[in-house]
C-alpha cells in the first residue's frame, strides 16, 4: 500500500508541475530529534485543501533534504517516517519559494510494537554500477570471520581454501571502505580475521565503472565497516566460543560529539582449524603401461592467534568540511602442521614404500596502516573534493622444518627446512571531485587521480639440517624476490538523467611500472604497459519497482605474488607449485544486462554477463623429469617417484557466458526466503608447448567448454518464544578444465538466536558445514599421471556467541521499496 501511494504521489507530482504556471518550491530538512541524523526516504505530502483529493509531494535523499513544486495554494503540509510521530502543518499558504528548515521527528514508541524494526534482513539495492547488500543480523555468521559472511551473499562463493569467488570467477578485488587495505591482505587468510560483526555492509560491483580500480575482471567486492553516528557514546561487545576450538570476541565502540567522532573495531581470535586431504596418483610409462602407484594422505591442523583493531578519529571542521584519520593494527601468529603419511605400490599394487613426512610450520604476520581522508563540501549538494592518503606496511615470516621417515626400516631422510621471510610496502594517494549541474542537478562530472605504490621482498630459503643441528642451504631452491609496482591512474566519468533513461559513461587510465629481480642468480624482468579502460552504463526505469539497465567494461587481472614467487613449496616433495615471474597481465572485456522486479512480497533480481578475457592465466601440471628416490628396504631396489610442477602461464582465450537470478519471498512479517542461482558456460581455447626431460617437444592442447552452477537457498523464520531460526544452504555445481575435473559439493549452515536483557543482549548458536560435506574431490590427468585429490579445508564448526548493546538501538529497517532500490536507484557515488 505505502509503495503504491508513494509512486501515485511521485507520478501525480510530476503531471501536476509538467504543466500551468511556473510552480513554487518547498524544501527543507528531516532529521532524527534524537540523534540529529538526516532521515532518508521520509515522505513529504502536499493536499490542497479546497480539493482534498489533489495531491502531490516526495521523499528526503540521503541527506535528508528534499525540494517538492507545487501550484501556488493553499495546502496541508504532512512529514511521516515509519515509526516516527509525524509533522503536520494544516492551512498554509504558499505563494512563492519557502523554506521550511530542520524539521525534527521523534520516535512514536507506541508503533514500535507493530512494525518490524530489527534490520535483520540482507537486503539489496541496485545502483548503476554495484549492488548494495546490507548484511544485517546474520545469525549463521555470528562469531566467524568476512569470508563466512561473503559465503552468504548471493554471487559470491568461498571454496573450501578461502578462495573468494564472484559469479564463478576468482579474479575479484576485495577493497575495505573502498580502498585496498592491510584488512583485505594479500591472501583469504587475512580477512578471516577480520570479525563479522564489524561489516556494515557489502558491495559487488560486478562491472565496475572508471572511477575504480581496473584490477579484477570478474568485478570487486567493497566491505564496509561500521562506523556509529549516534550521539554520545554506544557500541557493541561480543564473544563467542566454538568446537573445534575457536573463540575471542570484538569491541564496536564509537564516541561521538558534535565536532569529533572516535570510534574503533577491535576484536581477538582464536582458532584451531583441521583439514585433511588425500591424492591418489598412477604413474604411467610412455607406452600408456602402468608404472607405480602412489597414495598421499595429508591431515592440516592450523592454529591461530590474532588480533585486530581499527581506531579512527574523525573531526567535523565545519558544516561541509571534514578530516579522518584512522589507524589499523593486525598481529597474527600461528602454527601450520602438515602430516603426509605415503604409500608406494609397483605396477601390481603391491606395497613397496610407506613414509611419512610432516611440517611443522611457525609464521606470524604483523600489519600496520594509516589512512587519512579529507572531505569538503560545497554549497550545492553533491558538490565535493576529497584527498586520501593511505600507507601500509606488513611483515610475514614462515619457518617449516620438515621431516621424513621410512616407515619399513624407521630410516629417518635428512630434515628440510624452508624460512620464507615477506615485507610489504604499500602507499596509496587519491583524490576525486565531484561536480552536479544542469537543471535540478540532473547531471554530473568527476575526476579522479589514484596512485598505488608497492614494493614486496620476499626471501625464501630452503636447505637441510645436519646431525650437528646446522643448516645447509640448497641454493637450487633459494633465492630473494624484489617486486615493485607503481600504477598511476586518471580518470574521468560522467552521468545524466534524462526521463526515465540514466546514463553514465567513463574513460580510465592506468599507467603501469613492474620491476622484477631475483637477488641470488640476478635475473631481472621490467614490464611497463599503458592501458584504457572505458566503461558506459545505461538505465531505464519502467516504474517505481522495475528497473533494467545494461553496461560495459574493460578490466585487467594483475598477477600478485604467490603466482610471480618462484620459489617452490615444499609441504610434499613429489607434488611442488611454483610461481612465474614472467606473468603478464590479463584483459578482459565484460558485458552485463541486469533487471529488478518488486512485488508486494516477492523481489526478483536477475542479470546476464559476458566476459571475453586474454592471455588467461592457466595452472598447468609438468613433468619435471626429476624423481624422488627411495631405496625399499625389503628387496633394496630404488622406487622411482615422479615430481609434478603445477605453475601459471598466460595460456588462454576465455568466453565466459552465464546468467544469474536471485528472488527473496517474505510471506509476512519476520519470515524470509532468498534464492539464488548462477548458470555460466566457460570456454578456453589455448595450446602449451615444452620440452620434457627426454629432450622431446610436448604439445599440449588446452582448449576445454564447461558449463557448471552454483545456487544457494537461505531461508529465516521466527519459531514460539520468539526464537530466530535461519538455514543457508549451497550446492557448487561439478567443474571441469583441459587437464582436471571436480565433482558438486553439497554445504548446509544453520542458527538459533535469542534476544535477552530487555532486547540489549542476543544470544546465539550456529554450526557451519552441519554435514561435514564440504569436500573438494577432482581429478587431474596428464600424459603420464593421473591423479585423484579430496581436500577439506576445514571441518564442521559449532559456535556459540554473544553480543551485548549499550546505548544503541537496533537499527530500524526501511520498508522493502526503500531498501531495495528506493526511489533513487541512480547512483553517481562510489
Amino acid at each position: 500500500m505505502r509503495t503504491f501511494f508513494t509512486s501515485f504521489l511521485l507520478v501525480f507530482s510530476m503531471m501536476v508541475t509538467a504543466q500551468g504556471p511556473k510552480p513554487i518550491k518547498l524544501t527543507g530538512t528531516v532529521i532524527d530529534s534524537e540523534t540529529n541524523q538526516p532521515l532518508e526516504y521520509a515522505t513529504i505530502i502536499l493536499q490542497e485543501v479546497r480539493n482534498p483529493d489533489k495531491i502531490t509531494g516526495g521523499i528526503t535523499d540521503n541527506k535528508g533534504k528534499f525540494t517538492v513544486e507545487a501550484p501556488a495554494g493553499q495546502y496541508n503540509i504532512k512529514v511521516e517516517f515509519i515509526s516516527f510521530k509525524s509533522y503536520e502543518l494544516k492551512n498554509q499558504a504558499l505563494r512563492g519559494d519557502k523554506d521550511m528548515g530542520v524539521i525534527k521527528l521523534a520516535l512514536d514508541v507506541a508503533q514500535l510494537d507493530a512494525v518490524e524494526v530489527i534490520a535483520e534482513r540482507t537486503t539489496v539495492e541496485l545502483r548503476m554500477d554495484k549492488k548494495i547488500y546490507n548484511v544485517g543480523q546474520d545469525m549463521t555468521v555470528k562469531g566467524g570471520s568476512v569470508t563466512d559472511v561473503l559465503d552468504n551473499v548471493p554471487s559470491v562463493s568461498v571454496d573450501v581454501e578461502g578462495n573468494i569467488s564472484l559469479r564463478g570467477n576468482e579474479n575479484v578485488r576485495i577493497l575495505i571502505n573502498g580502498k585496498p587495505s592491510a584488512l583485505s591482505g594479500l591472501s583469504p587468510d587475512a580477512l578471516q580475521q577480520l570479525p563479522a560483526d564489524a561489516i556494515e555492509k557489502i558491495e559487488l560491483i560486478t562491472n565496475p565503472s572508471a572511477r575504480y580500480d581496473a584490477e579484477g575482471t570478474a568485478g570487486i567486492i567493497n566491505i564496509i565497516l561500521k562506523k556509529g553516528k549516534g550521539l554520545g557514546v554506544n557500541g557493541a561487545l561480543s564473544a563467542f566460543a566454538g568446537n573445534p576450538d575457536n573463540f575471542g570476541g570484538s569491541l564496536n565502540l564509537n564516541l561521538r560529539g558534535e565536532k569529533i567522532n572516535i570510534f574503533t573495531n577491535t576484536s581477538y581470535r582464536y582458532s584451531d582449524s583441521p583439514g585433511n586431504s588425500l591424492f591418489e596418483q598412477i604413474n604411467y610409462n610412455q607406452d600408456g603401461t602402468i608404472r607405480n602407484y602412489q597414495d598421499e594422505y595429508r591431515k592440516n591442523n592450523r592454529i591461530n592467534d590474532n588480533f585486530n583493531t581499527n581506531l579512527g578519529v574523525e573531526f567535523i571542521i565545519n558544516e561541509s568540511t571534514s578530516l579522518t584519520n584512522s589507524f589499523v593494527y593486525r598481529k597474527r601468529s600461528g602454527e601450520n602442521n602438515t602430516n603426509v603419511n605415503f604409500f608406494n605400490f609397483d605396477a601390481n599394487k603391491l606395497p613397496t614404500i610407506q613414509r611419512n613426512r610432516f611440517t611443522l610450520e611457525d609464521d606470524s604476520d604483523e600489519s600496520v596502516q594509516y589512512s587519512l581522508n579529507f572531505e569538503k563540501r560545497f554549497n550545492e549538494d553533491g558538490h565535493k573534493l576529497t584527498f586520501d592518503y593511505q600507507y601500509s606496511t606488513n611483515n610475514e615470516l614462515e619457518d617449516s622444518n620438515i621431516t621424513e621417515l621410512i616407515l619399513n626400516d624407521n630410516n629417518q631422510l635428512t630434515p628440510e627446512r624452508t624460512i620464507n621471510n615477506e615485507n610489504v610496502n604499500n602507499q596509496l594517494l587519491q583524490f576525486d571531485y565531484v561536480l552536479p549541474f544542469g537543471e535540478n542537478k540532473q547531471s554530473q562530472f568527476e575526476l579522479g587521480y589514484r596512485g598505488n605504490f608497492n614494493d614486496f621482498d620476499t626471501d625464501f630459503q630452503f636447505g637441510t639440517i645436519e646431525p650437528n643441528g646446522d643448516f645447509t642451504l640448497d641454493n637450487d631452491f633459494t633465492n630473494r624476490l624484489l617486486f615493485k609496482e607503481n600504477i598511476n591512474a586518471l580518470y574521468t566519468q560522467f552521468g545524466t538523467r534524462f526521463g526515465k533513461f540514466n546514463l553514465m559513461s567513463g574513460l580510465r587510465m592506468e599507467d603501469t611500472n613492474i620491476d622484477i629481480r631475483l637477488v641470488n642468480t640476478n635475473d631481472i624482468n621490467k614490464k611497463k604497459y599503458t592501458n584504457w579502460f572505458p566503461s558506459v552504463f545505461l538505465g531505464y526505469e519502467f516504474s517505481e519497482t522495475e528497473q533494467f539497465t545494461v553496461s560495459y567494461s574493460k578490466r585487467l587481472r594483475r598477477p600478485w605474488s604467490r603466482f610471480i614467487n618462484p620459489f617452490p613449496s615444499r609441504t610434499s616433495n613429489t607434488n611442488l607449485f611454483q610461481g612465474n615471474p614472467d606473468l603478464d597481465p590479463t584483459f578482459t572485456d565484460a558485458y552485463d544486462i541486469g533487471y529488478l522486479k518488486r512485488w508486494d512480497k516477492i523481489t526478483l533480481n536477475t542479470s546476464a554477463y559476458y566476459n571475453r578475457s586474454t592471455g588467461v592465466f592457466q595452472f598447468i601440471a609438468l613433468e619435471t623429469g626429476d624423481f624422488v628416490e627411495i631405496e625399499n628396504p625389503d628387496t633394496n631396489e630404488i622406487v622411482d617417484v615422479p615430481i609434478m610442477l603445477r605453475t601459471p602461464i598466460n595460456l588462454a582465450v576465455e568466453q565466459r557466458l552465464g546468467v544469474e537470478f536471485t528472488t527473496t519471498y517474505t510471506p509476512k512479517r519476520n519470515w524470509r526466503f532468498t534464492w539464488n542461482i548462477n548458470l555460466f558456460n566457460q570456454k578456453l581455447d589455448g595450446d602449451y608447448t615444452y620440452i620434457n626431460y627426454q629432450d622431446e617437444e610436448i604439445v599440449q592442447n588446452f582448449d576445454s567448454e564447461n558449463f557448471t552452477w552454483f545456487s544457494r537457498l537461505s531461508s529465516k523464520i521466527v519459531l514460539p518464544y520468539k526464537i530466530d531460526f535461519q538455514a543457508n544452504m549451497m550446492y557448487q555445481g561439478p567443474n571441469r578444465t583441459a587437464q582436471s575435473k571436480s565433482e558438486g559439493m553439497l554445504s548446509a549452515n544453520l542458527a538459533f538466536s535469542k534476544d535477552i536483557l530487555k532486547d540489549k543482549g542476543t544470544l546465539s548458536l550456529n554450526v557451519s558445514d552441519l554435514f561435514n560435506s564440504r569436500k573438494r574431490i577432482s581429478e587431474t590427468r596428464t600424459p603420464t599421471v593421473f591423479s585423484y585429490s579430496e581436500m577439506q579445508w576445514r571441518q564442521r564448526q559449532v559456535t556459540l556467541n554473544f553480543t551485548y548493546r549499550f546505548n544503541k538501538q537496533k537499527e530500524r529497517e526501511m520498508p522493502d521499496r526503500m531498501r531495495e532500490g528506493g526511489g533513487e536507484d541512480f547512483d553517481f557515488e562510489g
